[in-house]
């Protein structure tokens, strides 16, 4: 569709969506669902009825954003919770609860991992609140909800579902005593009127957001988070988000594996007493202190989060299921593999957009359009692949080892250190469990 742009422009208007970042393919597989569905008998009726209607607007935007999470995703961020927020419950000594906010929040099961972590460890329900904000409406609805299917349980170690769910006809529902710690609303990050922002967060969940804005969205949607953030609170991230992140102003907390950041110099505001002036406005409002709040005991506070812990990643733009197809899938990605390994880069260029245009996106064929970009001398566009590699497989060795040099070419060598550390670690764990 030649005149696409418009909708591109649309789409980055609404939702700040970088149609590069995902590719063209993926934006027109769902600009042609939203055709048929619509009954638009091209591309001209289909713009005005995206201007005169809101109710299209908002369904292009559920067509290019399919939410794709499960409970307890990136295991360490929710031991990295459990552990910085029995610090941070110390600090405030019983001024307010902890505040915790998840953005995009989905379909729900990142801000009910979020609860569940912080129950086991310990923590009772007058201790903490989530916040979380989603753009779609109906994401917002089936998380109000609270019944999950198969899909949101993955790994080997869910036995947080015998604790916190009830089997149904029709899944699982979340027990009541999750759901009333979660405040679900609809909203935008981009929204300046975004109701969370009269709040400072202790932590700020925003996985694997970033990484479909241009730069210049990047950094508003950063200044936001800033915003939201208390100054010694903890941004959680995406695995391929961390150095942007760096580039921002932001550091690691050092928590492996935890994708854990802090405003830099938050240590040495961290280390003085929370004087009331330093609370948010609401708090100081207050004549007195909101509420008691006991801390967990040390017994309580160590006890593994849901033992299963696979916690969340916000959404992709499209399933990263494994995808299916059998042989037309082998058979393509091996074509692709052999063209680029014969320099037609062109060609293989061609079968990667081809293979997007027919197949769900898996991390290899992002990964050879980054290693493309590359011998075409397009290092932007290069990382920009790679991090979508590591999105769909946070631990893909090559995108890791690629992204690590392109970073360590530009003098980010805190962010190739990173990358490197996690493709150690990486290794280290395929060794152990072959012994």
């Amino acid at each position: 569709m030649s005149d696409d742009v418009r909708f591109f422009r649309f789409l980055k208007e609404r939702i700040g969506l970088d149609v590069t970042s995902v590719g063209e393919s993926i934006i027109e597989r769902a600009l042609r669902q939203r055709f048929i569905a619509s009954g638009a008998i091209d591309s001209d009726a289909y713009w005005l009825l995206l201007q005169g209607s809101s109710a299209e607007q908002q369904a292009l935007i559920e067509a290019v954003i399919v939410p794709e999470t499960w409970f307890f995703r990136y295991t360490e961020s929710f031991v990295a919770l459990g552990k910085l927020a029995f610090e941070r419950l110390q600090t405030l000594n019983g001024v307010r609860p902890l505040r915790i906010l998840s953005v995009p929040c989905s379909t729900g099961e990142e801000p009910y991992s979020i609860a569940m972590a912080l129950f086991d460890a310990g923590f009772t329900a007058q201790q903490f609140k989530v916040n979380a904000i989603d753009i779609s409406p109906l994401s917002i609805q089936r998380a109000k909800r609270g019944i999950y299917g198969k899909n949101s349980f993955r790994g080997d170690r869910i036995e947080f579902r015998e604790r916190y769910f009830t089997a149904i006809n029709d899944g699982y529902q979340i027990d009541q005593r999750v759901s009333d710690q979660v405040d679900f609303q609809p909203g935008n990050i981009l929204d300046p009127m975004l109701p969370a922002k009269k709040l400072d967060y202790d932590f700020v969940f925003c996985r694997n957001l970033l990484i479909y804005f241009d730069q210049a969205t990047q950094k508003h949607v950063f200044e936001a988070l800033k915003r939201l953030t208390h100054a010694d609170g903890v941004l959680f991230i995406g695995p391929a988000e961390g150095s942007l992140l760096s580039r921002m102003g932001m550091r690691s907390t050092g928590i492996a594996q935890s994708f854990a950041f802090r405003h830099a110099g938050a240590d040495a505001e961290a280390a003085q007493p929370l004087l009331p002036s330093v609370l948010s406005p609401i708090a100081r409002t207050s004549p007195r202190k909101v509420v008691d709040l006991p801390l967990p005991t040390p017994a309580a506070s160590s006890r593994p989060f849901g033992a299963s812990a696979t916690a969340f990643a916000s959404r992709s733009l499209r399933p990263t299921l494994a995808p299916s197809g059998g042989d037309d899938v082998a058979t393509l990605l091996a074509t692709i593999a052999s063209l680029a390994n014969q320099g037609k880069s062109s060609e293989a260029k061609a079968a990667c957009e081809r293979y997007l245009q027919q197949h769900e996106p898996v991390a290899q064929v992002f990964y050879w359009l980054g290693l493309l970009s590359e011998v075409a001398g397009s290092t932007h566009e290069a990382q920009g692949f790679y991090r979508k590699a590591l999105y769909l497989q946070p631990q893909h060795p090559e995108a890791l080892a690629q992204l690590a040099a392109l970073l360590a070419a530009q003098g980010d060598a805190a962010g190739a250190r990173r990358l490197q550390d996690r493709a150690a670690r990486s290794n280290n764990n395929k060794e152990g469990s072959r012994r």
